[in-house]
């Protein structure tokens, strides 16, 4: 590569490349190859026109000269002949320039100067293997460089829809249940290489690919795993196999090496391509600083009560300490404080999580601000700091789920808060609204809530309330009151001004209807808790 040609580094305007054979392909049919050096694959950098005599010293290499003569006329090169061949050398000594400052093609423009491509220019570009191409009168250059700029932006811009979309593609890997395995079934798809991801003990943790025999990548490994700083260490081997082996250390934030990743490729990747194992490179290092030098304290904690569960009830003053300290930072913060256990209920309308259980995961450590959470069956349980207000709750509910939340509490009193919130899961599932434990009555009814309660009523009690209204709010009233008095006749009857009799009658009517033993005191239970919620369906029906 020449000296003034700067290093292809991936940046945007270098993600893409139009190729020689692209841009002649795209120009008008009047512009005639001449010669053909056979290196259309080669990609262009620029267009330029210029009628210097050695336009070298301002050109990077992969350009496209224009010219009119000029150079060949005016004590240049011409010496007056169409075979030119006095000035020979001179036309030799200019292509050969041009070659050398890496020039992909020259374009010699017909009029106002020559007619036709001279002679010994078309020789000295077949000597030298430089693309010559005629362009006519009716062609003007701003043309070419008009069309050149139209292809690379173009190209480019699918370019950049290409990476958007393999960005998205990886997200998913990396967010999925086997993130490693993963990021490298995406890599390999998106770019041609075959992939091995290795611990920092030097063994496999994944790969994708016809990878070589990792006995082969030894060596190569020896110098990601022992070497320091960011870098990029290739290697080639002399059996049959790609071209090219080259391999990336993962890094933590102090520079040690956690892994690499090795890649081998038939031929070099595009600079389109090295962006995309630039970002899996990123996505992996994330990955394994994460699983070695993330938050310590959520594991430090679980791994405290698991082991000495004891601690809680009959730890000292330091150990409840430093578990509550485990604690604050695993809820986000170092101030230690009160927390609430959050349970979520996936609703009938919430859509099942379509990246795995790792993104659902994330999602509700985001929304919480907390990492002790944990899927379960009927949802999620979570630990946080925060005190779920009505917008945070809004939030939730707007994803389809409903939550039980539970009342603020130390680091002692989580089991029983988690019992408490666990008691209401059915209320909230029943109803499909959100409670909160601390607006919650702790009686039967309480618990049960208005809407369960009214369900219980209209099935226990529909015989009755499909009565005629005046017969109906008898038999309710005769059923209230003799539950309320504990099953006694005489009581009953006093209360409601009847003969004990006629009361026994109308209770008995009451129990063929509903079909229930009224001996049985689940059946008194369970009317007496419907009666609470009679009311509402007679104001309904009245």
């Amino acid at each position: 590569m020449r000296r003034n040609a700067p290093a292809i580094d991936g940046s945007p305007d270098q993600l893409d490349a139009v190729t020689l054979g692209q841009f002649l392909a795209a120009l008008p049919a009047e512009v005639r190859m001449v010669h053909d050096a056979g290196n259309g694959h080669v990609p262009l950098r620029w267009v330029e026109p210029s009628e210097l005599e050695d336009p070298t010293p301002y050109l990077l290499d992969g350009e496209f000269v224009l010219t009119a003569g000029l150079p060949f006329r005016d004590g240049g090169y011409d010496d007056g002949g169409r075979d030119g061949s006095h000035s020979v050398p001179r036309v030799q000594e200019y292509v050969r320039r041009l070659v050398d400052a890496g020039v992909a093609a020259l374009g010699f423009g017909l009029q106002p100067y020559y007619d036709a491509v001279p002679n010994h220019v078309v020789a000295a570009c077949r000597q030298y293997g430089l693309t010559l191409v005629e362009v006519p009168a009716s062609v003007p250059f701003a043309a070419l460089g008009l069309e050149f700029s139209k292809l690379l932006e173009s190209g480019n811009a699918q370019v950049f829809r290409q990476l958007a979309d393999t960005n998205r593609h990886l997200m998913r890997a990396v967010l999925s249940a086997r993130p490693e395995h993963e990021l490298l079934a995406a890599l390999i798809q998106r770019v041609p290489v075959w992939a091995v991801l290795f611990g920092a003990d030097g063994r496999v943790r994944a790969r994708a690919g016809a990878a070589v025999d990792t006995a082969q990548l030894q060596p190569l490994l020896k110098k990601l795993l022992t070497g320091s700083g960011p870098r990029v260490e290739t290697e080639t081997f002399d059996a049959p196999g790609p071209a090219l082996v080259f391999g990336h250390p993962l890094r933590s934030t102090k520079d040690a090496t956690l892994g690499s990743l090795v890649l081998g490729a038939d031929k070099a990747l595009t600079p389109a391509q090295n962006s995309v194992v630039s970002s899996v490179v990123g996505l992996l290092e994330l990955l394994v600083r994460q699983r070695t030098s993330g938050s310590l304290a959520p594991s430090q904690l679980a791994t405290a009560l698991l082991l000495h569960p004891e601690s809680l009830a009959a730890g000292n003053t330091r150990q409840l300490n430093v578990l509550k300290d485990l604690l604050a930072q695993s809820v986000a913060g170092t101030r230690s404080g009160p927390v609430r256990v959050v349970q979520g209920l996936r609703g009938a309308g919430s859509p099942a999580a379509e990246d795995g259980p790792v993104r659902e995961l994330l999602q509700w450590r985001r929304i919480f601000d907390s990492k002790m959470v944990e899927l379960t069956d009927y949802g999620f349980a979570a630990v946080t700091r925060l005190k779920v207000d009505d917008q945070l709750m809004a939030e939730v509910e707007q994803l389809g789920w409903r939550l039980v939340v539970g009342e603020p509490t130390e680091l002692s009193g989580l089991p029983e808060t988690y019992r408490r919130a666990t008691s209401l899961r059915a209320r909230v599932l029943a109803t499909g609204k959100s409670a909160r434990v601390e607006e919650v009555t702790w009686s039967v009814t309480g618990l049960l809530g208005n809407e369960a309660g009214t369900i219980l009523a209209g099935k226990l009690l529909a015989p009755v309330l499909e009565l005629e209204p005046e017969r109906r709010d008898v038999q309710l009233r005769v059923l209230r009151a003799w539950l309320a008095a504990n099953g006694s006749w005489d009581a009953t009857a006093k209360d409601l001004g009847l003969h004990r009799n006629s009361v026994r009658r109308q209770v008995n009517a009451i129990a063929e209807l509903l079909e229930l033993d009224l001996g049985q005191a689940q059946s008194r239970a369970e009317l007496w808790i419907a009666l609470q919620y009679a009311d509402g369906l007679v104001a309904e029906n009245p």
